[in-house]
């Protein structure tokens, strides 16, 4: 039962492997460059773009006492600050539930975008673009912005759920089922989708497009705020989840017997998860492998102990992301690349490296 305990606590490490000690110390520094990180990339961010806006002079003014000159203003304020609030939500959003998901399904292929939640939550974002008018007046007067990302979160939730219902049984979760459920239902929610596009107008065909690469150009301060509430409730809901993911990757009986709540647990990360996804895709389209390539890489560098894998995949994610938008806006200014196929040329190269080394393990 000591070494059961051990294991829940930071998973114990394999044999030649560096002590769980110096696993935790390397967590805790890990979370610091991950920190110094995340600022760098968002000064960057501030600071890219085709725009000449510098956001030095407009410190400058700032530390003077000085308005803001127009440019500056609107360039800094209204278009790259909350691009940069967006893009580290949803790089937090994304990679926190990739590590929730691969947690849950105890397999390091787990991922929003390639089993299918990315696509659930898409296809109800884009019945809420193209049938929300439908809605009674009063209830459109309520939600307001809220329309999508709800929508969103419902439809990244009965995927997530599916999902788990379908590749999970006898306490084991199989990860041929998962992937191939994955795939069944997100080339289901393709086509409807498609049928969504067809009797969409051309406002809607716009909004539509949107979702099928993903990016961050569309950032306002209302879809900031719109997605911030859901986001932060799942990235405040991580913490909780920590000590029994580690339990159940010892399997769901061993985490009960030792007094993990292993349905709570599943309901909560399922929730967290389409939260997550949900308002993500919501504000930013489908974007993908953040999910699968963030938890990978810090399981390779402390291990993985979800009481620092969680907090560190949303600092590293955000990290990612801000990065992939960076180079968006480089590679063909003063043009713009959809940050989705970034994001597939980083991540496609590494997901195929987990499923070629993992295949044996995995029995695929």
């Amino acid at each position: 039962m000591t070494a059961l305990s051990t294991d829940i606590k930071g998973a114990n490490p394999p044999p030649g492997s560096a002590p769980l000690a110096d696993r935790r110390v390397r967590a805790r520094q890990l979370t610091v460059i991950l920190t110094l990180l995340l600022i760098v990339t968002s000064v960057l961010s501030l600071t890219t773009g085709a725009s000449d806006a510098s956001l030095w002079t407009a410190l400058k003014d700032l530390a003077a006492g000085r308005e803001l000159s127009t440019m500056d203003r609107v360039v800094l304020l209204d278009i790259r600050l909350p691009r940069l609030c967006m893009g580290i939500l949803v790089g937090a959003a994304l990679a926190l539930s990739g590590a929730v998901m691969q947690g849950l399904f105890r397999n390091p292929l787990a991922d929003p975008g390639i089993v299918g939640v990315n696509a659930g939550a898409g296809l109800a974002a884009a019945a809420a673009i193209v049938l929300g008018g439908l809605l009674p007046v009063p209830l459109q007067q309520i939600l307001g912005y809220w329309v999508v990302p709800v929508a969103a979160f419902f439809g990244g939730w009965v995927s997530t759920l599916l999902l788990y219902r379908v590749s999970t049984w006898g306490g084991r979760t199989s990860v041929a089922t998962m992937l191939l459920a994955g795939i069944a239902m997100g080339a289901l929610a393709g086509a409807a989708s498609g049928v969504l596009t067809y009797i969409s107008d051309d406002a809607q065909l716009r909004d539509l497009n949107f979702w099928g690469l993903g990016s961050l150009a569309g950032a306002t301060w209302a879809k900031v705020l719109s997605a911030l509430p859901i986001i932060c409730l799942a990235l405040a809901t991580a913490p909780f989840l920590a000590r029994g993911l580690n339990g159940m990757a010892l399997g769901e009986a061993a985490a009960g017997h030792v007094g993990i709540a292993v349905q709570r647990v599943k309901n909560t990360a399922i929730l967290a998860v389409a939260g997550a996804t949900g308002a993500a895709v919501a504000v930013s389209g489908g974007i993908g492998f953040i999910g699968i390539v963030v938890p990978h890489l810090l399981r390779l560098a402390t291990g993985p102990d979800h009481h620092s894998l969680l907090p560190n995949a949303a600092l590293l994610g955000a990290s990612l992301l801000l990065a992939a938008d960076i180079s968006a806006r480089v590679i063909v200014a003063p043009a713009e690349l959809p940050i989705g196929i970034i994001t597939a040329i980083l991540g496609a190269p590494v997901f195929l490296w987990i499923l070629l080394k993992r295949r044996g393990d995995l029995g695929i």
